[in-house]
């Protein structure tokens, strides 16, 4: 009877860890080394997995190669609903906001927070190669604004 007992707490603990891991892989695209070319140098983001989040930092290069910590991120799962939150890490931009998940559709994840000032939305999607695109967009004073990120993987 103990052995049975066991078998079943053995199994259902199984079963909740890839509950909370299985459905991550889903984000697994952002894994890796990314870079853009700016008109000032080049921004990066660095993505890890960890057991049941993802976590990324961005960082602005100058031409000569000093770089700043612009901001972290994780992506987690809070209260049962996956969140992208970034905490900033650059004047008039501290602190961290959660943006929600509101929908996935072919590689494409929308997380928003209407109560931010800017963005209201943040959007990732996976090409499926060495390309990553992202944006942001919302309103400032009432008018629409977008900024487009497009990544090339760093090998």
């Amino acid at each position: 009877m103990k052995k049975i007992i066991l078998n079943a707490l053995l199994l259902l603990s199984c079963s909740a860890v890839y509950a909370q891991t299985g459905p991550i892989k889903q984000f697994s695209f952002l894994l890796g080394n990314w870079e853009m070319k700016t008109k000032t140098g080049k921004t990066t983001e660095h993505w890890k997995s960890g057991i049941n989040t993802y976590t990324g930092s961005s960082y602005k290069h100058n031409a000569k190669g000093d770089s700043t910590l612009t901001e972290t991120v994780s992506l987690k799962k809070i209260n049962g609903i996956w969140h992208f939150c970034v905490t900033g890490h650059e004047q008039n931009n501290m602190g961290t906001t959660n943006f929600k998940l509101v929908s996935t559709t072919k590689n494409t994840f929308v997380f928003e927070n209407a109560k931010h000032d800017f963005p209201q939305r943040i959007v990732y999607q996976g090409t499926g190669g060495d390309k990553l695109i992202a944006w942001i967009e919302g309103k400032i004073n009432g008018k629409v604004m977008k900024i487009d990120f497009a990544y090339q993987r760093k090998k």
